[in-house]
């Protein structure tokens, strides 16, 4: 059995998760809403704290059911429960579940739709396709792998500045020394291809974040001030010998700058695959 080499780069410090909280179906996941049906059961690898899940599980009514599963345990899986109890939703369970496992962990099972919104770009770039091979092994004939990554060198903002620039191209080192793809997002046609779907089964989109108004820039930048320097990412860029504190730390007032700016405006790309399974 392979070992596990998930490797995320930001862990699940609080700055992670409060960004994490945010997602929802509509907003990171709106490429596979229209394919989503009652009676439903998808799988949602890399599910943070539920949030897109537990959306998932009410598209699904009570008869179709969701499985969140994450490669190790702890705080972010307890959160996803506490949240799924809050909001009364049954049809949902949180799990450990690894990757490049998925046949070992559900094997006597498969699902209508195998999802992941962000986590390929952080497992070893040269085991994608294997990842993508286990989704595919665990989703029904006539199902659907669906996939959307980031692309961080097609990220743009304004105002232009150096620091912005230094932040973008540190983050980028730092993460390919860790072994993962951070421009994930223009591969995926690529790796699916690889991993053995035919073109004319892969469907392509992209889609968007967008933070401009006073509140979104205040959110946006002080949460990556705060993952720059409290989260696993600190950890990483310095044992990488990439960077040193001085340089996290002006990273770091560049992010709280650029949310001061009147006339700021952060854009996210978003590659966005849909495969059918045969």
């Amino acid at each position: 059995m392979p070992e596990t080499t998930a490797i995320y780069i930001h862990g699940h410090h609080e700055s992670v998760l409060r960004s994490h909280s945010w997602r929802t179906a509509q907003n990171s996941a709106s490429y596979l809403l229209p394919h989503i049906q009652p009676n439903m059961h998808i799988l949602d690898i890399g599910c943070g704290p539920g949030t897109i899940t537990l959306d998932f599980a009410t598209l699904v009514g009570p008869t179709g059911h969701i499985t969140g599963i994450e490669p190790s345990p702890g705080d972010t899986l307890t959160q996803a429960r506490e949240t799924a109890t809050s909001r009364g939703i049954a049809n949902v369970e949180f799990k450990i579940g690894d990757i490049f496992q998925l046949e070992e962990v559900f094997k006597n099972r498969k699902f209508d739709i195998v999802h992941a919104h962000q986590v390929l770009q952080h497992i070893d770039r040269e085991r994608v396709s294997e990842a993508l091979m286990q989704m595919r092994a665990v989703t029904k004939p006539g199902g659907i792998v669906a996939v959307r990554e980031t692309d961080f060198a097609a990220m743009t903002w304004f105002p232009a500045s150096a620091g912005m620039t230094e932040w973008t191209d540190t983050y980028q080192l730092v993460a390919r020394a860790n072994g993962g793809e951070p421009n994930a997002g223009r591969r995926l046609v690529s790796w699916a291809l690889g991993a053995g779907f035919a073109r004319d089964k892969i469907t392509t989109s992209a889609g968007t974040w967008c933070y401009s108004t006073p509140d979104e820039r205040e959110w946006w930048s002080r949460m990556w001030a705060d993952r720059t320097l409290s989260s696993s990412f600190k950890t990483m860029a310095l044992k990488s010998g990439l960077v040193d504190e001085e340089k996290l730390n002006r990273i770091a007032d560049t992010w709280t700058e650029w949310g001061k700016s009147e006339d700021g405006w952060f854009a996210i790309l978003h590659g966005e695959i849909i495969c059918r399974v045969d």
